[in-house]
């Protein structure tokens, strides 16, 4: 039997991955908290992009090359950086020299983002369709790594999610809550991968968790996906207002004690993720693979 995409990414990621999302950071920084992430004992280690500054692929080439086992993964790539044919190309030639250790997370990022790189956005479910045909086409022109890579869509409303079934081997949603992880699973069946990036808030005080999770940008962009998400599971502008409600944050942010950011991301991997995804707040890399490592007892 042949192995699949998806095969590959089960086998390899375990239960727990984790993001590296801060801001430019000298390379040695990046090399140094990915070994430790790594060591740490996560599965996958994913970064973003917007368009311009941090390119992705090359950002995935200098963590690939500072680790040995681990999974990178892009969390998103964003489809307005870069011709589909590049898109392609990128992805393989790092899966062929790292081989099983990438996975392709593809996202149509958000209006305000693409406008102001200038150019002009247009309907997310028709870009992505004609994006997905134009790197299909360049297959034939870029490597053929010996294991097969997993090609994600952020996929949050049920059209994209329809998308991710269709035309990719899963869906990497952010941010929102379980019941939105098992909604996603019910539209993918149970063939296809689902990656859940997810918000984790290391405060047991109800209070200064909150506080700090108001200040994440998700819910508060034009425009916001997430926002737009919550709308149609049901939730009003009173309860998304000033970087949501109490119910709202509750739901979308994983706080509290070690114990409970476990037993939360947990109820993604019950509600059908294969994989989560733990996104920690902390001002630098350093930071950021201290709380990680802190976390990792208790997640992994």
């Amino acid at each position: 039997m042949t192995t699949t995409a998806v095969d590959e990414a089960r086998k390899r990621l375990g239960r727990i991955g984790a993001t590296l999302m801060t801001p430019l950071a000298p390379a040695d920084e990046w090399r140094a908290a990915a070994a430790r992430v790594e060591k740490a004992g996560y599965g996958s280690i994913w970064v973003n992009e917007a368009v311009g500054g941090r390119e992705v692929f090359t950002q995935l080439g200098v963590m690939l090359a500072a680790t040995d086992r681990i999974v990178l993964g892009s969390g998103i790539a964003n489809l307005w950086a870069r011709h589909p044919a590049a898109m392609q190309g990128a992805a393989s030639v790092l899966a062929d020299a790292y081989p099983g250790r990438l996975a392709l997370g593809i996202g149509v990022s958000m209006g305000a983002i693409v406008e102001q790189s200038g150019q002009e956005w247009t309907s997310p479910l028709a870009k992505m369709r004609g994006y997905l045909d134009a790197m299909d086409a360049a297959v034939e022109a870029a490597p053929a790594p010996s294991v097969p890579f997993p090609r994600l869509i952020a996929a949050l409303g049920p059209k994209m999610q329809a998308v991710a079934r269709d035309r990719a081997d899963g869906a990497i949603p952010a941010l929102l809550p379980a019941e939105h992880t098992r909604r996603v699973r019910e539209t993918l069946g149970p063939d296809k991968l689902l990656i859940s990036l997810q918000t984790v808030v290391p405060e047991a005080d109800p209070a200064k968790a909150r506080a700090i999770a108001r200040q994440a940008p998700g819910l508060l962009m034009p425009g916001s996906p997430y926002a737009r998400m919550l709308r149609e599971m049901g939730y009003g502008d009173a309860d998304l207002a000033d970087g949501g409600s109490d119910e709202v944050i509750d739901l979308c942010f994983n706080w509290g004690d070690d114990a409970a950011i476990a037993r939360r991301l947990q109820g993604h991997l019950d509600a059908g993720a294969d994989h989560v995804v733990a996104s920690v707040f902390a001002p630098d890399l350093p930071s950021t693979a201290d709380r990680l490592e802190r976390l990792a007892p208790s997640l992994l």
